[in-house]
């Protein structure tokens, strides 16, 4: 039985982004004070002692939150720094290279788009959720394909395991993606560049204690 477990793998999942610059470990602080059950750190640039630098103090900060931890992309930074896990996507490492490397424990999420096909693939081959995205335009990806809400409902049905969904999340549009199925609520910059990020967290985390 993994130590996580999948009931865990729900609520607001909070996307650091590498803009927030010297603010990312308060920025973190205040979605985690407004309720955020996940953090993933993602940052593309190639400066790799700065990613493990950031990456370590943002595990010890979502685990002082008591909170899960996951790496966007890389399992070999999410095994060195001790993350709950990794979130994988197209051109990442397969999910049983990650599983060998990160143990039976870890939490492996993949990025599935639009496509219910990749999701079925990825359950097979051993992820402990699915996402798909972007449910609305995204300032992040503005050219990312778009998931139909009916999709999240579809494999929420079919897949067995939590479904997030991720893209252009906002408070005012976030009650039908709810709806649809999603268990977990991916978010960036609704959040990350908000004028009050904690305050944004809760009205976030009120919409998913109603549903």
């Amino acid at each position: 039985m993994k130590r996580i477990s999948t009931q865990s793998l729900r609520g607001l999942y909070i996307l650091t982004d590498e803009r927030l610059g010297t603010h990312l470990e308060s920025v973190t602080t205040a979605a985690l004070k407004g309720g955020a059950r996940l953090v993933q750190y993602r940052d593309k640039s190639a400066d790799a002692g700065k990613c493990e630098r950031e990456a370590r103090a943002l595990c010890a900060l979502t685990h002082g939150h008591g909170a899960l931890f996951l790496v966007n992309d890389d399992p070999a930074l999410a095994a060195k720094v001790g993350a709950d896990g990794v979130h994988l996507g197209r051109d990442d490492p397969e999910i049983s290279s990650a599983r060998r490397l990160l143990g039976i424990d870890a939490i492996i999420g993949v990025s599935c788009y639009d496509s219910l096909a990749l999701a079925r693939d990825a359950v097979g081959a051993g992820a402990d959720y699915v996402a798909f995205g972007s449910v609305y335009p995204s300032p992040v990806k503005p050219d990312a394909v778009r998931a139909p809400l009916d999709l999240l409902t579809q494999a929420k049905r079919e897949l067995g395991v939590p479904v997030c969904a991720i893209g252009g999340i906002t408070p005012e549009n976030a009650m039908p993606v709810i709806a649809a199925g999603a268990d977990m609520l991916a978010v960036v910059s609704a959040i990350v560049f908000a004028d009050d990020p904690q305050a944004v967290s809760r009205a976030f985390l009120h919409l998913l204690e109603v549903a």
